[in-house]
């Protein structure tokens, strides 16, 4: 079992930029992918942005260019980097962790509130 807690959530002002921080319990081996997902009130949750353990990311259409997912050295953190961001960006932000061909090893994060307003 792996727990995630993520935090750096906040308010922000449109082009204003947030980082947000993933913490697994242990450390990640191969086979996982790490990723952002988020879900704003009435729409299904989305793929933000996900990265292997060898770095390989990729992105929503829609936050290419703003967004920047890492790793660090630890195998245990990961990071979303938020610029420029937009009111449309205002979701629940959620870690998670998976495993490639398991499924069962599936975990998420509490969730942490982006709210990007004037």
């Amino acid at each position: 079992q792996v727990q995630l807690v993520e935090s750096g959530g906040g308010l922000v002002q449109p082009g204003g930029s947030l980082r947000l921080s993933c913490a697994a319990s242990r450390l990640i081996f191969t086979n996982y992918i790490m990723g952002w997902y988020r879900q704003s009130p009435g729409k299904e949750r989305e793929l933000v942005a996900a990265i292997t353990k060898d770095s390989a990311a990729n992105y929503v259409d829609s936050v290419k260019g703003r967004f920047i997912i890492s790793r660090d050295s630890t195998q245990k953190t990961w990071y979303l980097q938020m610029n420029n961001l937009k009111p449309e960006d205002t979701a629940v932000y959620y870690c998670n962790l998976r495993h490639l061909t398991l499924t069962h090893l599936n975990y998420w994060g509490q969730g942490t509130q982006v709210t990007v307003s004037s």
